[in-house]
């Protein structure tokens, strides 16, 4: 594409949106917030060795029971989580209503494995949704499609008690379509008790995998056609993720960063990278591999320079608290969006290439084009393409002027070409975890 290709409406060719095809849920709020907590707690919080330690050390339902009956998070404050979240700049968030282990921290009416059953005693989704709507969030929950504790699960190659032959011989004959029905009905009881729900995590299908003696399981086994619709019926405007194996709203990249807009069968789709704190999802106390704040907010931007969102995960405590490391990070990444907020919220790809260890992402609405700075140059930075473009530049987080010249005013830089336009930056690099030049176009 030329650099100065324009659109019918004479703006530069680079600003044109890709526009993913349309989705039943109403996605217009989800690609303008771009940020939002993810929250997985259970009483996998009290092992703290990762959500998946009932599968990772094969436990049997019997010697997992002792964290069912320790649960007691006795301070749960989920207006606090919720402040969190907001002064970090989320604006939505999800939490774990069920995991794979099957416990629920909602009341649920068809079964006894659950919040209020333990010293608990109360439902823990109910003031979760009422805390973070509170605080001008959006509210989603996350549901396992899997469960290892129902009787009806089949056992398969990913179940705790997989390698126990006996126990495999024993409930040989389980019925996962008794379950889909369970999973039906736990699934209304979420889309009927908490008012306006805005999303629906589903995780996860498996049915490409083959254990020989077992395969795994999709949306034949959870009927999700059948799901999906009593969703709908009972949230019209619900975003639903594509885990169940029948495409919805989003697509769901887990703890990787694309390279590219995310396509599937040559179309553009709206997408939301999964990222962790460290790598675990549940609280993990000796998991030490913690991301630094600074390439937290990276990957946020480079999620939104390529088209997507990011939500970001903390794992709650036994006791009900955000670990100390996860609200300092938390609170780093605030500062970043409290005064650069604008250059990912309303957001997208820009079709221009940014230069060496930079990023752009584009407002639409402003038609202000925004240059994030992963490494900070030695004073000057050029940009292909936008020569006669830009009206006026300045660093975001504070708003000091830079300077810009194109190649009329400026001959100093050979390889520069006639559309190239040269900031001259700061030597000192701004002391905010990622500098942020803001572009205002002609």
């Amino acid at each position: 594409m030329a650099a100065d290709a324009t659109t019918s409406t004479g703006d530069p060719a680079w600003t044109a949106v890709p526009q993913p095809a349309q989705t039943p849920g109403q996605t217009e709020w989800f690609v303008r917030d771009r940020f939002g907590l993810f929250v997985h707690w259970g009483i996998y919080a009290l092992p703290a060795r990762h959500e998946w330690v009932k599968n990772r050390e094969q436990i049997a339902d019997a010697d997992y029971q002792k964290y069912f009956e320790h649960f007691d998070p006795d301070l749960y404050d989920p207006a606090a989580w919720a402040r969190a979240a907001r002064q970090a700049g989320m604006r939505y968030a999800v939490l774990t209503s069920k995991h794979h282990d099957g416990f629920c921290l909602f009341d649920s009416a068809l079964t006894d494995y659950k919040a209020t059953r333990t010293p608990a005693g109360r439902d823990l989704l109910g003031p979760f949704v009422e805390a973070f709507r509170a605080e001008g969030l959006k509210v989603g929950f996350y549901y396992s499609l899997i469960d290892w504790h129902h009787p009806a699960f089949p056992v398969d190659g990913l179940h705790p008690q997989r390698d126990d032959l006996a126990y495999r011989e024993a409930n040989a004959g389980r019925d996962v379509r008794e379950y889909a029905d369970y999973l039906l009905g736990q699934v209304r009881e979420l889309m009927t008790r908490y008012g306006k729900i805005d999303i629906l995590w589903l995780d996860f299908s498996y049915s490409d995998r083959d254990w020989g003696w077992s395969k795994g399981k999709g949306k034949a086994d959870w009927q999700s056609e059948r799901l999906i619709a009593a969703i709908r019926e009972l949230q019209p405007d619900i975003l639903i993720n594509n885990r169940s194996e029948v495409e919805q709203d989003f697509h769901t990249p887990e703890q990787l960063q694309p390279r590219a807009w995310l396509h599937v069968d040559g179309r553009p789709v709206i997408w939301e990278a999964c990222q962790t704190l460290n790598g675990s999802w549940g609280y993990d106390r000796d998991n030490l591999d913690w991301k630094s704040p600074q390439l937290l907010v990276q990957m946020l931007v480079d999620g939104v320079s390529k088209g997507g969102n990011l939500l970001l995960n903390v794992g709650p405590t036994g006791r009900g608290e955000f670990d100390p490391r996860a609200l300092r990070t938390l609170a780093a990444i605030g500062e970043w969006t409290r005064v650069n907020g604008r250059s990912v919220y309303g957001c997208t790809r820009a079709g221009l290439t940014p230069p060496p260890d930079g990023r752009y992402t584009y407002n639409p609405e402003t038609r202000r084009l925004y240059l994030h700075l992963f490494a900070w140059p030695f004073k000057h930075v050029h940009l292909d393409g936008l020569a006669g473009r830009v009206a006026y530049a300045q660093l975001l987080h504070d708003a000091s002027e830079v300077r810009s010249f194109d190649f009329a005013q400026h001959h100093r830089y050979p390889t520069a070409g006639q559309d190239t336009l040269t900031l001259e930056l700061p030597v000192q690099r701004p002391d905010t975890l990622v500098p942020v030049v803001e572009l205002f176009l002609r």
